[in-house]
Order: structure tokens, then C-alpha cells, then sequence
């Protein structure tokens, strides 16, 4: 197993933990087959300037390393292969435009497009500070183990609302058109807490101030397993007088990539661990230091942020003695 010390790693920041934070590397991709379309793809004007593209998440088939989205035959935009909806910006007013998704897998391979979708843009307007008013009344519910149905009274604006843009804590996870007040946000977990918001947007691209949080917890159970990284291995090494704990592991199978990670030692949480830029394919490692002496047991395991936010599963357990071995 390959032993790195965390300060000699480009691009991965290992913070002592204090809060929770969390991210997750990609899967091993299947091989055989390409990527297929995705589907259920959506565009809708968020302002003068942009509009905002949806599309499911694939499940099936190789694993995904992003998206590409397409303006005609134009790249102009691409995302991770977490993320199902992007904002397209810097558009004309007053226009219709085609997109199209398509999907790379983790071995660089290009799907096929998905079906074109249209969308037209609302006129210009004239010079506008005024964001729309806060959406007020939110309410929700779950509908089934993975999905919530939101809605809110309309928002107020000078001159019209292009659409509403729906948050999970801080994140903008959807985005429904001006004259909605209300929307169904899928991809969830069973038995998982969320808190929702929703923002309304004009033309002129001002947003209006966070409506009251909704809280909501989907129902059934999820025991972890399904979202736990596997094949965790725990071993120690010693140098310049210090002993660290080396760890890898397959990150779990999900939608999408992740990038955060959190060790719990010795049934306490110790360090979260970021990747920034391309996560690991495949196993993934990691090192940290326990301290100075030897003969000294641990206990140690590590779960993953997904990327709907929320933490999944702990792996499997393992112990380790500093100096056994080394």
C-alpha cells in the first residue's frame, strides 16, 4: 500500500476535526459499455441571461465521472458526476436556445446526447435593483422514502418572477419556473433529515431573500450499508520517530462523485479530509498521524459525505497497534 504523509499530498487538506464536513471519490467505473443518454431533461429561463438545465442522475451502466451540457452543437457547461443541473449564463434576451446532457464515464468515454429541450428566454428589462419578495408559507412533504413535494405562496416583484430556485441548506439543488410555487425534489435518502429552502429570482437576475427553512425527514430506514466505503484496510507505519495510521478504501457506489471524508478514532470523531481537484479512481489512501509511542491500540473507521450532503454509512471497523509490524 502506497504511505503518504498528508502534507505531501497535492490538492488533499486534512482538517482536525470540529464540525462535520464530508466528500467522497469516485467509484471504480464498469468497463464494457458506454455511458447511456440521460433522461428527464428540462430547461427553463432563470432570467434575461440564463437558463437553467435538468436532467436525471444514471444509475445503470458504467460508473459516471460528469456531464456535458450542449447549446446546439456548443459546449457550455459541464459538471460532476454528483451534480444533475447547471445554470447557463451570459444569454441574449428574447431568444430560444436548444440543449442537450451527455454523460463521460470514469474511463473517458462520451455517451450518446440526450433528447433536445427548448427554452426562450424572457425580454430585457430596463435597469432593476429590486429583488422579488421573500416567498413566504413554505411547506412540504415526503413523498415516499426518496422524494419531497415543496410549495410556497408566490413572490412579489416589480416586474415579474422567472423562477425560484430551491435549496438544501446552502446549496441550490433544483430550480422551478416563475409561475410554480411548488416542486417535487428527488434523489433522497430513506430516513434522512433535510432542510429546504427557496429563493425567488426576476429577470434581471436579483434574488430574493431565503423563505422560512423546511424541515423534513423521509420515511423508512437506511442502515448505512448501502452508502459505507468498502474493502477498508487499517495498518501503521513509523517514521522520524512518529507512528501513523495508513488507511484505504473503495469509495461507496453513488450518483455521483464525492470529495469529503470523515475518520472517526477510537469511537471519536478525529479528522475530515477534503480532495480538491480530481478525486482518487478506485482506492483511495490516506495517512495520519497517532502519535509517538508504541505498543499503543487503535480503533478506526471512516465514512463519506454523499452527494445529496447528508453522511453515509461507517465502514467496517478496524484495529491497529502502533508499532506492530512496522
Amino acid at each position: 500500500m502506497r504511505r503518504v504523509r498528508l502534507s505531501r499530498v497535492p490538492g488533499l487538506a486534512a482538517l482536525v476535526l470540529v464540525a462535520a464536513c464530508g466528500w467522497g471519490g469516485a467509484a471504480e467505473g464498469e468497463t464494457g459499455r458506454m455511458p447511456g443518454a440521460p433522461t428527464g431533461i428540462t430547461a427553463a429561463a432563470g432570467s434575461a441571461a440564463s437558463v437553467h438545465v435538468m436532467w436525471n442522475a444514471l444509475t445503470a451502466g458504467p460508473g459516471i465521472r460528469g456531464y456535458e451540457v450542449y447549446r446546439g452543437t456548443t459546449k457550455v457547461g459541464e459538471v460532476t458526476g454528483s451534480e444533475h443541473m447547471v445554470d447557463i449564463t451570459r444569454l441574449r434576451p428574447s431568444t430560444v436556445y436548444v440543449f442537450t446532457v451527455r454523460a463521460r464515464d470514469t474511463d473517458g468515454r462520451l455517451g450518446p446526447p440526450s433528447r433536445e429541450v427548448r427554452a426562450t428566454t424572457p425580454a430585457a428589462v430596463a435597469a432593476d435593483g429590486s429583488p422579488p419578495t421573500r416567498p413566504l408559507g413554505p411547506e412540504g412533504r415526503a413523498v415516499g422514502s426518496r422524494a419531497v413535494q415543496l410549495s410556497w405562496a408566490a413572490s412579489i416583484d416589480d416586474r415579474t418572477v422567472s423562477s425560484y430556485d430551491i435549496y438544501q441548506g446552502t446549496t441550490k439543488i433544483h430550480s422551478a419556473g416563475g409561475a410554480q410555487t411548488a416542486t417535487v425534489v428527488t434523489g433522497l435518502r430513506p430516513g434522512t433529515r433535510y432542510v429546504f429552502s427557496v429563493r425567488a429570482r426576476d429577470a434581471a437576475d436579483n434574488l430574493s431573500p431565503a423563505s422560512a427553512p423546511v424541515r423534513l425527514t423521509t420515511p423508512g430506514t437506511d442502515d448505512g450499508r448501502d452508502t459505507a466505503p468498502t474493502g477498508f484496510r487499517a495498518t501503521t507505519h513509523r517514521a522520524d520517530g512518529a507512528y501513523y495510521i495508513d488507511l484505504s478504501w473503495l469509495p461507496p457506489r453513488t450518483e455521483g462523485v464525492i470529495t469529503e471524508y470523515r475518520i472517526q478514532l477510537d469511537g471519536a470523531p478525529a479528522t475530515s479530509l477534503v480532495w480538491g481537484g480530481t478525486p482518487p479512481r478506485g482506492r483511495a489512501t490516506y495517512s495520519f498521524y497517532v502519535g509517538r509511542e508504541a505498543g499503543e491500540g487503535h480503533r478506526v473507521r471512516i465514512r463519506a459525505r454523499l452527494p445529496d450532503g447528508t453522511w453515509g454509512g461507517f465502514s467496517a471497523e478496524r484495529k491497529v497497534t502502533t508499532g506492530a509490524g512496522s
